[in-house]
């Protein structure tokens, strides 16, 4: 008797739709490899040029991430990426990007917030809200667009490049404002880190009140290593806690614009010449928000993980490694910015965000100044 072949059950066979759907993903990512590649490869060369940089001078002038936007920048002047890395290089713009903002709450904790004590914790917040205030309407009256004037405010307020990137998707900011922002900041941090001991001993500054003044002020935490070092172990103690106070600001700040800013991730800058206000579709349903719109879902992994965080429910072991992972994702994140923006755009911008940075920096040195006086601190 011949022999029947044996048969797989039909559920067991491939459907031409699995296989279709399994073909669609392998093209998809093979879409989005070339792109995230020359991310990562500009990335490599940010880390070295950074490692370069502690060798010859004992420290890193300019960050990684910093560096990576002006790699980025710089490829992209001399070539413009086709359409095969645009994927890949979106990808790393903005999935990328707010996975690392997501990773970034396992950093915070309540505790550090908790052992600064009321008074300058409370005066933290009063600072960086007043100085967001001022700095926007600041912004606003150089001429500056809402997202720009936003992302110089949030950046020079609270963390410098690490805020303005959080900040970007929450506000629908494209990479042009992303870049032109961290550029101005960057320049300014480097600046302030080189000015303020030189202020600090001019005005015969304390130990402990120089500390409160460099981690209200510089934007990075290394940079605050690096501005409070001379002046001895109180002054980059104290600057690194209330530095590290600051930073846990952009929670909330990122929260509280995601509910205030919402439409700007749906509109442009500047109204079509031919639509007036009142002639702007209305959204329907605008009483309907969905939980995914009000507040973006990076927001609340990063509030999530930051909970974790205060309440001890993430491993000691994973900390270092999540804080490298994320620090390495939002480099490359920048790097993907970096090659999506047009020089000319950032110039042209020049002139207004320039000042915006500078008066927007030294308003926040004065309201630091001023919360250390009605303090007393000795």
């Amino acid at each position: 008797m011949a022999s029947i072949p044996a048969t797989r059950p039909l559920a067991d066979r491939p459907t031409s739709a699995s296989i279709g759907s399994a073909r669609g993903g392998a093209m998809r990512l093979g879409r989005l490899l070339p792109g995230m590649g020359l991310c990562v490869l500009v990335t490599i060369a940010a880390k070295v040029a950074e490692a370069v940089e502690h060798r010859l001078f004992g420290r890193a002038w300019l960050e990684s991430l910093v560096l990576a936007i002006l790699i980025g920048t710089a490829v992209r002047t001399v070539w413009t990426p086709g359409a095969l890395w645009r994927n890949g290089i979106n990808v790393c713009a903005k999935t990328v990007l707010e996975i690392a903002v997501v990773m970034l709450g396992a950093s915070l904790s309540a505790a550090t917030l908790m052992a600064a004590g009321p008074a300058l914790l409370v005066g933290i917040v009063a600072v960086v809200t007043v100085a967001i205030c001022v700095s926007y309407s600041l912004g606003r009256a150089l001429g500056l667009p809402s997202r720009m004037a936003t992302l110089v405010a949030c950046g020079n307020s609270i963390c410098g490049n690490s805020a303005i990137a959080a900040v970007a998707p929450v506000i629908g900011a494209d990479s042009d404002d992303v870049a032109t922002a961290i550029a101005f900041t960057a320049v300014l941090g480097v600046a302030a880190v080189l000015g303020l001991p030189l202020l600090a001993v001019a005005l015969h500054m304390s130990g402990l009140r120089y500390g409160v003044l460099a981690g209200l002020t510089v934007y990075a935490v290394p940079q605050v290593l690096a501005a409070t070092a001379p002046l001895g172990a109180v002054a980059l103690q104290v600057g690194t806690l209330v530095k590290l106070c600051r930073v846990l600001m952009l929670g909330p700040v990122c929260l509280a614009l995601s509910i205030i800013a919402r439409r700007w991730r749906e509109e442009t800058d500047v109204v079509a010449p031919d639509i007036s206000a009142g002639d702007r579709p209305a959204q329907a349903h605008p009483h309907k928000l969905a939980l995914g719109e009000l507040v973006p879902w990076f927001i609340l992994g990063f509030l999530a993980l930051a909970a974790m965080r205060s309440l001890n429910l993430i491993p000691a072991m994973l900390l270092a490694p999540t804080a490298s992972i994320a620090s390495l994702l939002t480099v490359v994140s920048m790097a993907a910015l970096g090659l999506g923006v047009d020089i000319r755009v950032v110039a042209k911008a020049g002139g207004p965000v320039t000042a915006a940075v500078c008066l927007s920096l030294l308003v926040l040195g004065l309201i630091s100044l001023g919360l250390i006086h009605m303090l007393r601190l000795s």
